[in-house]
């Protein structure tokens, strides 16, 4: 079955001191383009996170951030004591202030605080990737369903030009005697004497060139295969993509001999469809 590359998932976790939130924003990309955020405390495990994310998503332009919001009172920066008395000190000295503006001066200057790297707890941290997986499972799921949404589409759409392509094989008989017929009146109205035998020769070589038979034998055996591909287990839309090159270069072939404008018509809206199913392959996985 396949995926759309459109997709959204988010969790989020209550620690006893911090909230942590992990949200995954997925849009189509023809690589896998993955870009993330996260606190500096957790930089060390970005590796395997973008790992893990590549593993399960594959392919796409992937936004990953991991944001922390501090619910208790636990914090990491600390006052610098003696630092703050030593600037409040010689700021007396410079000017007469109150206790509260000096202080406040002292807290702006240089070390005045002092932040301490916190390390990941381990437990905390296995509890973060199981919301990592959870967020996944949800984008999954999410591209799972759009590309449900789209296999429907793609199935309508080949058949119709599954329906239009027996329209072109109906009258093709009819084109082909529209052209002998063209051929005949030309040759009639120059009024000249002409080997009937030669004629005739020259009649099939030209008919020949328009014939388009193995352009539907072709078409109709790359409808069968897109619809194939769409049915197997895994999602592959470059596949798909080139099988829906392959459509197109068969219908513009037939476009190209029809030589009939009944058949154009026909050939007219199955390049529509066709659009319409290349537009679509660029969100599918």
């Amino acid at each position: 079955m396949i995926q759309s590359m459109t997709g959204y998932g988010k969790s989020v976790l209550q620690l006893p001191t911090k909230k942590i939130s992990i949200e995954l924003k997925s849009l189509n990309s023809k690589n896998l383009d993955l870009n993330a955020r996260m606190p500096s405390i957790y930089r060390e495990k970005e590796l395997s996170i973008r790992k893990l994310i590549a593993s399960k998503l594959v392919r796409g332009k992937i936004d990953f951030s991991l944001y922390m919001e501090m619910t208790g009172e636990e914090t990491s920066t600390q006052l610098n004591e003696p630092v703050i008395k030593k600037y409040i000190e010689q700021l007396k000295a410079v000017v007469n202030g109150d206790e509260t503006e000096l202080l406040k001066m002292a807290l702006r200057m240089p070390d005045a605080l002092n932040t301490q790297r916190e390390e990941i707890d381990e437990n905390e941290w296995q509890s973060i990737q199981k919301e990592i997986d959870n967020a996944l499972s949800k984008i999954y799921n999410y591209r799972s369903e759009e590309g449900q949404a789209l296999e429907n589409d793609f199935i309508d759409r080949v058949e119709n030009i599954s329906n239009l392509l027996n329209e072109v094989i109906a009258i093709d008989p009819e084109r082909i005697e529209s052209v002998r017929e063209r051929l005949r009146k030309g040759i009639s109205e120059l009024k000249e004497k002409v080997d009937e035998n030669r004629f005739e020769q020259e009649l099939v070589y030209y008919i020949e060139k328009f014939d388009i038979t193995e352009e539907k034998v072709r078409l109709k055996n790359h409808l069968e295969y897109f619809i194939k591909s769409l049915n197997s287990d895994d999602s592959n839309g470059k596949k798909l993509g080139f099988i829906g090159q392959e459509m197109g270069r068969e219908i513009n072939t037939i476009g190209s001999k029809s030589n009939h404008a009944p058949m154009q018509k026909l050939v007219v809206q199955m390049k529509d469809e066709l659009e319409k199913i290349k537009e679509q392959l660029l969100n599918v996985l």
